[in-house]
C-alpha cells in the first residue's frame, strides 16, 4: 500500500465531513497526539468549528465500532478531535517543519482523491461497501442468533419450571383432599 492510499485509510466521514483525527495525524507527523494538541490549543483562533471539532462519546464509539480502530491500552483520557481538510491545511502553518510541510501536502492530496472518489462512485468502492455491509450483517445475525439461542434455552427452563410447579401443585391437593362425611343426597330424586 502506498503513502497516499495509507492516508486515505485514515480520512473517515463525519457530521457530513471528510476528516482526520487527531492521533492519526500525530502519527504522519511524527509527533505525539498530546504535543499535536497543544500546539492547535496555543492557536485555538485559527481552528473554527468547520475546521476541527471534538468527537462526541456516540460518534467516537460508532467509529470504534465500523472501522474497528483500537482503544489503545488503558483508554483514551479525551475525546479526539477531527480536521477538516482545511484545519489539515492550517495545520501545516502551526507545525512548523519542512516534514509537516511534506507530509501536509500528501494529506491534502489525500483529501482530494477521496473528493474524487465520492464524486465518481467506483465499482470498487461499492464492493468495498457491500462487503462491510457484509460482515456488519453477518455479525448482527451472530449475535441475534446468540441471542435466539439463549431465549430458546430460557424457554426450555421456563417450561420446565413450570410443569414441576403444577406437578407440586397436584401433589399438594391430592394430600389436602379428603373423603367428603355426610349424607349423600340424589338431586334427581327430590
Amino acid at each position: 500500500m502506498n503513502e497516499l492510499q495509507t492516508i486515505q485509510n485514515k480520512i473517515f466521514t463525519l457530521r457530513g465531513k471528510q476528516v482526520m483525527l487527531d492521533k492519526d495525524l500525530a502519527e504522519l507527523y511524527g509527533v505525539t497526539t498530546g504535543n499535536l494538541n497543544k500546539a492547535v490549543k496555543r492557536n485555538l483562533n485559527r481552528f473554527p468549528e468547520d475546521f476541527m471539532f471534538r468527537l462526541t462519546k456516540e460518534e467516537y464509539e460508532s467509529l470504534i465500532f465500523q472501522i474497528g480502530i483500537s482503544k489503545g491500552r488503558g483508554g483514551n483520557r479525551f475525546l479526539p478531535y477531527a480536521f477538516t481538510e482545511q484545519g489539515v491545511a492550517m495545520l501545516s502553518s502551526v507545525l512548523n517543519s519542512e516534514t509537516a510541510i511534506q507530509i501536509n501536502i500528501g494529506i491534502i492530496q489525500a483529501f482530494v482523491e477521496v473528493r474524487k472518489m465520492l464524486a465518481q462512485p467506483s465499482t470498487d468502492k461499492f464492493s468495498i461497501l457491500e462487503n462491510r455491509i457484509k460482515r456488519l450483517e453477518d455479525y448482527m445475525e451472530e449475535i441475534l442468533s446468540d441471542q435466539n439461542d439463549i431465549n430458546e434455552e430460557t424457554s426450555l427452563q421456563i417450561d420446565a419450571i413450570y410443569k414441576a410447579l403444577e406437578n407440586l401443585q397436584e401433589e399438594a391437593k391430592k394430600k389436602t383432599e379428603r373423603p367428603k362425611i355426610g349424607f349423600i343426597t340424589d338431586k334427581s330424586n327430590s
